[in-house]
């Protein structure tokens, strides 16, 4: 460890420039040149956050960071330094329960992190040195070392890929523990070093690397190889992240590869990628901080209380210094003030105990054990990739239960992202499917069904470009003379779906993509004839410019230009005429809810494609603002292109995704559908995924709406001043202010697309514009569905911020499965993951991870609102318990002068909520069913019900509160009224102050145990266990407590006197009559609500009592109002439907 971050320190000063330069396998340029050894950090991996020497030091800082563990330290320290009445043990003991729990739990954890990094650290590689292989430890690797990696095993370091056993220079790599890619991707080695296939040849190698300094993106990487031969002009090669192969990898389908070591160790990007997420806070915790505030206000006004009345009592001289109990010469002489202040200290000391120290603990291991439940759910589980759902952080349980707003993706969420070829269009005439599965365009291939018929060269122009523009692999078949037989073994292999939907598409068409061989793309024509084009420049994806392109060269020595993207990115960039007659088609099938892309191409001279090569070459030489260049030249290539056609490719829903947003909907929840797809084709998904109804009255806030150019600011404003008036009108001002109302006489959908949301979010200087975002915001919130078009990643997470702070901050979840999904994901309270076919990167950045979208369904409705109610009613019965405890022991200082006599023994006091009334409440936070699954799942209205924080309001807090006052002074006036008799023995023997204090100590665990029976609905055998055995373990602890004399005891107050106490009649009856008075309003309350419950026949919903309060219009709505809401909605929208039906 000391090692490694020395290394860290010698590494920083070469960070502080922009670039690294490393010598491949540690040779200097020249033999005249002197090799200083460059000091970058080892390939030890450390993913631990303790040592054994900085363990106790640091875990107890980051333990006393929390202001409650702080809070109840100060008071032991009081409690050691000033003479308070209750030993400092009392408190010292519970707070190191919690401290040393905690310490456990994570040194645990952190131990198992360096297991981990141990055996990653010693796992054997070789490396070649001297023309010989090596055997090394993994962290033994230093940068500038070359590697020896074989088939099926994993990248020890991040490595520049130099050759492999493949003469051309490709290996096939899994990326699964990275970005959890499946898929093999195509990595490849500079032309110069790909017949570098031994040791010596490899070890003959004198080469520098130039790359960036180490940054987590998996996705990007800049750099150049520069080659140096005797006697020759050194040669130097760009590296972009095609050379680049992650720690982590795995090596596939190829027997050996060698590679140079870049980045070692914590510089490597997967270590880079282990900084965590920015913390998110639930809102139990902010409604616990805010109950805490209200229990310290108790607390001090109770010891202000009791100390003020202490001084008024002792006014009288007799009540200050009886004869039997005088003063000290040092009490005399302390000034008033000082005494003053420490009795004000005795009795917080005395009175701390209604702080619950250990909830903090509970809560922590309630939200860690209660997750396990969701990665055990069966019916979260996918056959089809063989998972199920993951828990990223269990901090957030509770808030699946108290979502507002999702926000969703449309692709590969909603929908499979599956591709399916439908039909393409080529000079405007549409091509389709007929009756045989696989057509061709001649007729001898099959029957074909077209419509009019665009020229020959123009078809095969169209299909040649869908065969070529793709960066698509083939897994799979054999190779015979340079030729892949055996087809029906193929495997398309890409990064997108898309992709291989069009090259499967072309193949039915006739025209047949063979793979790769060096440089040249295969195709095999309608005529099985075998065209082999070479492959100059990719002009790769990104969402910026969305759109692809390739430059090829044919056989008889033409440049070529393919590229495909989508409509609104390729129309600007072809001839104007040519647009409207494909136009119509790409319209057409975006309503038909299908994906579409525009082919385009363009031929170039041998000047233009020397210009454009010498550009590409300096930029991707470049280790400065490389993308940046790259993309201007690509700007410029990609322009004054010929449209070819377009295609059609279906998406398909996911399963039960409809009926997922339905219930959503129905739970009270506004779903927005937030994509980058052209807005016909998100409409369309829209209204199959039922998030658009019939009778929703669409509102658009499109460029298409807008009109041009000139007036676009003007004709916003006016739109947005009419959406907001029309949606005022049915929007009374008293039903403005909630959340969810499902009862207005009108429903609204709003369509906005990205440029429109920039003006909105991003007006101009003028004031007239300055409104625009919140008008924006009324119209959105008065919406009961929103769907956003076009949308950059940047923007999907600025929607989100917006919502989310506005005004009562509404909990937000987002839901996405690729990269560009990542954003929204982590702006929203609650991010969830789809495990989907573009990467894992969602999944990673997510709190939660499920592998559809219709399991989100279940998640919310049954998850969410079992742990929401599980934890509120967690914490509302530990400041419940915790008052009953502290309360009587407030009223017994009237009866004892003030004189901080505590009530009840140090044991009781410590044990309390360590031992006897922990295990009960755990059992139910984890275990509770108020209402079974399946109903939570049919019955999505139920959600509705702990809506808006509800259990844990300040109403709910109240009535518990009551309830704790009302059962402390039981215990207290009820024992005190026994007592009256002191005598409670046939033979005259007078029980004592601990006596009283055990009576309402028994009274009291009973109570607060039996309660919590009450409220529980659903039994299992631990339930009984730890609830009984809680009462059993009390009873024995008081009998061998007081059974034995304590040899490190002062006093031995408690002795015999539990048992003593028991064999009083009295005794007895008083405990069982108390506990009985105590529960009478709890009973009351289950009687009255069961017998209503009967009489309304509802739908069965026994939350624990009074514990949901939810606003609905002007007053507190009833099972049979709700119900009520819901079925008026219902026959408003069937009277709707006939209405439609005749028009």
């Amino acid at each position: 460890m000391f090692r490694w971050s020395i290394n860290r320190f010698c590494a920083g000063e070469e960070k502080r420039v922009g670039t690294r330069t490393v010598f491949v396998g540690h040779r200097p340029v020249s033999e005249t040149d002197a090799y200083v050894e460059q000091k970058f950090c080892d390939n030890r991996i450390v993913s631990s956050k303790y040592t054994v020497w900085n363990f106790l030091p640091k875990n107890l800082f980051e333990q006393f960071r929390r202001i409650a563990n702080f809070y109840f330290l100060i008071i032991f320290l009081v409690q050691v330094i000033v003479d308070t009445p209750t030993s400092p043990v009392t408190s010292g003991l519970p707070l190191f329960f919690v401290i040393i729990v905690t310490a456990i739990k994570q040194g645990y954890e952190d131990w198992l992190r360096h297991r981990a990094d141990k055996e990653v650290n010693k796992s054997s590689v070789f490396i070649v040195e001297n023309a010989k292989q090596v055997k090394k430890h993994s962290e033994k690797i230093k940068v500038g070392d070359i590697v020896e990696v074989k088939a099926d095993e994993t990248f020890p370091c991040d490595l520049i890929f130099l050759a492999s056993s493949n003469d051309d220079g490709i290996c096939y790599v899994t990326t699964a523990s990275l970005d959890g890619e499946s898929n093999f991707k195509t990595h490849y080695a500079v032309r110069d070093t790909t017949g570098l296939q031994t040791d010596d040849d490899i070890d003959s190698l004198t080469a520098t690397i130039e790359c960036e300094q180490p940054q987590p993106d998996l996705y990007k990487f800049v750099g150049r190889i520069n080659i140096y031969r005797s006697n020759q002009e050194p040669v130097a090669r760009s590296l972009g992240p095609e050379n680049l192969l992650l720690k982590g990898s795995t090596l596939k389908n190829t027997k050996k590869i060698y590679g140079v070591a870049v980045y070692t160790g914590m510089e490597t990007k997967m270590a880079l990628n282990y900084q965590g997420k920015s913390q998110k806070r639930s809102a139990v915790e902010k409604s616990i901080n805010a109950f805490l505030v209200v229990y310290l206000c108790i607390l001090v006004s109770k010891a202000t209380v009791c100390t003020t009345l202490k001084y008024i009592w002792q006014s009288n001289p007799f009540n200050d210094e009886p004869w039997y109990n005088q003063k000290t010469i040092k009490e005399r002489e302390t000034f008033k003030i000082l005494r003053m202040f420490t009795d004000f200290l005795s009795f917080m000391v005395l009175f701390n105990f209604i702080i619950p120290v250990s909830m903090y603990v509970t809560v922590e291991m309630q939200k860690f054990l209660g997750s396990f439940f969701i990665a055990w759910d069966k019916e979260m589980y996918d056959e089809e990739i063989k998972e199920g759902a993951l828990v990223n952080t269990s901090d957030l349980n509770e808030e699946l239960g108290q979502v507002e707003y999702v926000f969703t993706d449309k692709t590969g969420t909603l929908t499979e992202n599956s591709m399916k070829f439908i039909e393409c269009c080529i000079d405007g005439h549409k091509y389709k499917d007929g009756i045989s599965e696989v057509d061709g365009f001649s007729h001898t291939d099959g029957p074909l069904r077209y419509y009019g018929k665009a020229e020959k060269c123009r078809e095969e122009l169209f299909l040649r470009a869908l065969c070529l523009c793709h960066t698509v692999q083939i897994k799979g078949g054999d190779n015979v003379d340079g030729l892949r037989v055996n087809q029906e073994c193929w495997t398309y292999i890409s990064s997108s779906p898309d992709e291989i939907a069009l090259v499967k598409g072309a193949k039915k068409y006739g025209f047949t993509f063979l793979g790769h061989e060096a440089d040249y793309m295969k195709v095999q024509n309608q005529k099985n004839e075998i065209e082999k084009y070479q492959l100059l420049h990719v002009l790769n994806f990104d969402p910026v410019r969305r759109r692809m392109s390739v430059i090829v060269k044919t056989s008889t020595g033409k440049f070529l230009l393919f590229c495909k993207g989508a409509d609104s990115s390729i129309f600007p960039r072809v001839q104007q005429d040519e647009i409207q007659q494909t136009k119509v088609h790409v319209e057409r099938n975006a309503m038909d809810g299908y994906r579409t892309l525009c082919v385009a191409f363009k031929e170039l001279t041998q000047e233009d494609y020397k210009k454009i090569n010498d550009q590409l070459s300096e930029a991707k030489m470049a280790l400065q603002d490389r993308e940046e260049k790259m993309a201007r030249i690509f700007d410029d290539t990609e322009a004054d292109m010929h449209l070819i056609g377009a295609t059609a490719v279906e998406d398909r829903l996911q399963e039960h995704a409809a009926e997922t947003i339905e219930a959503l909907q129905t739970a009270g929840m506004k779903v927005w559908v937030l994509t980058g797809d052209k807005m016909e084709t998100a409409k369309s998904t829209c209204y199959a995924s039922r998030l658009f109804q019939t009778n929703t009255e669409l509102l658009e806030l499109t460029t298409k709406t807008m009109g041009d150019s000139d007036r676009k600011e003007e004709r916003l404003h006016e739109l947005l001043l009419e959406y907001h008036k029309k949606l005022l009108q049915d929007f009374p001002k008293n039903s403005g202010k909630l959340k969810r109302s499902w009862t207005v006489s009108q429903e609204y959908g709003l369509i906005i697309d990205g440029s429109t949301l920039s003006l909105i979010l991003n007006p101009s200087q003028d004031s007239s514009s300055s409104n625009y975002k919140s008008i924006f915001l009324q119209i959105c919130l008065k919406c009961t569905s929103v769907l956003c078009c076009r949308m950059a990643p940047l923007q999907k997470a600025q929607i989100v911020r917006m919502v989310k702070n506005t005004k009562g901050n509404p909990i937000t979840l987002s839901i996405g499965d690729g990269a560009n999904d990542v954003s929204m994901i982590l702006e929203a309270h609650v991010g969830i993951g789809i495990k989907g076919k573009e990467g894992r990167q969602a999944a990673r950045n997510s709190d939660y991870a499920v592998p559809k979208f219709k399991h989100l369904r279940k998640l919310l409705l049954a998850h969410g609102h079992l742990y929401y109610v599980r934890i509120a009613h967690l914490v509302q019965y530990f400041f419940y318990k915790n008052l009953c405890f502290i309360l009587p022991q407030f009223l017994y200082q009237f009866f004892c002068g003030f004189s901080q006599q505590p009530l009840y023994d140090a044991a009781y006091l410590t044990m309390y909520n360590i031992c006897f009334t922990s295990l009960p409440i755990l059992a139910y936070s984890l275990l509770e069913q108020h209402i079974n699954i399946e109903t939570l799942t049919s019955d999505p209205r139920l959600y509705m019900k702990i809506s808006d924080n509800a259990m844990l309001q300040w109403k709910p807090f109240l009535y518990w509160t009551f309830l704790g006052s009302f059962e402390g002074l039981v215990f207290f006036f009820g024992v005190y009224f026994l007592f009256q008799n002191s005598s409670l023995e046939h033979n005259g023997k007078v029980f004592g102050n601990w006596t009283f204090g055990t009576i309402v100590f028994t009274v009291l665990v009973f109570t607060v145990t039996l309660k919590l029976a009450l409220d529980t609905r659903f039994w299992t055998w631990m339930n009984h266990f730890v609830i009984w055995g809680s009462l059993a373990f009390y009873v024995f602890f008081s009998f061998f407590w007081g059974g034995i004399i304590w040899p490190f005891l002062k006093q031995q107050r408690m002795y015999f006197v539990f048992a003593h106490m028991v064999t009083s009649v009295s005794t007895w009856l008083a405990i069982v009559l108390l506990i009985f008075i105590s529960l009478s309003p709890e009973i009351l309350l289950v009687v009255f609500k069961n017998a209503k419950r009967k009489n309304h026949q509802t739908v069965p919903f026994n939350l624990p009592m009074l514990l949901s309060y939810k606003r609905m219009e002007n007053g507190y709505t009833s099972e049979m109002k709700l119900q009520d809401a819901v079925t008026n909605l219902t026959q408003r929208c069937h009277l709707r439907i006939p209405q439609m039906q005749q028009l």
